[in-house]
């Protein structure tokens, strides 16, 4: 099968990733459904890969696996897929991503994110060299968040990839620092790159 080729829905390929979905919402396994998304929704090979070394950049291997080796990009492709965490908002501006669009208005945020990056490399974005892929992918993530009013589906895809990375079992138990004795309130802490994040307040990570 071509990369470029949906690869369904296989319940085989996207169990751990289901697993991770299930913990996020207190749920079992067993109650994330498969039969009921879109196989347009369904990603190719080169979309998995694609994910999983997006994620990898989003929060790379320390002493503790990084995002993509935890199967934080399928567990975003899956979120993305069931509609999850206000995914399906509809856009305002539609003419920036028609081609990307479902008939209710929201974006397929992985077709996106491939053509994106493919844009930004010249070409395919897995062939650019490591170095090549972090800067064009921290631009992107720069953009994004310049604005509050950005509607970059980049922001949903990231902030997907941190929960289902501090939902994993490295990410939730080795990664994050738990403090049981807080002492006193600082509101703000001045972090130094390698810093681990405190359980408390994980998802202010930065990107890299």
């Amino acid at each position: 099968m071509q990369d470029g080729q949906p690869t369904g829905w296989k319940r085989r390929d996207f169990m751990g990733a289901a697993a991770l979905v299930a913990l996020a919402l207190g749920l079992p396994t067993a109650a994330v459904a498969f039969t009921e998304l879109d196989e347009k929704d369904a990603p190719t090979s080169h979309q998995r890969t694609l994910m999983k070394e997006v994620s990898q950049l989003v929060i790379p291997r320390s002493a503790t696996p990084g995002a993509g080796e935890v199967g934080a990009g399928d567990f975003a492709i899956l979120v993305l897929a069931h509609g999850l965490e206000n995914s399906r908002k509809p856009v305002k501006d539609t003419a920036a991503y028609a081609r990307f669009l479902r008939n209710d208005g929201s974006v397929r945020h992985v077709a996106w994110l491939e053509r994106e990056l493919d844009l930004r490399a010249g070409g395919d974005f897995l062939g650019a060299d490591a170095t090549r892929r972090a800067a064009l992918l921290g631009a992107l993530d720069a953009e994004a968040f310049a604005s509050r009013a950005s509607e970059s589906p980049w922001k949903a895809i990231k902030a997907l990839i941190v929960t289902g990375y501090y939902t994993s079992e490295p990410g939730g138990s080795e990664e994050l620092r738990y403090e049981p004795v807080p002492g006193r309130f600082d509101p703000d802490l001045p972090l130094k790159p390698g810093d681990r994040a405190i359980s408390n307040d994980w998802t202010a990570v930065d990107f890299g």
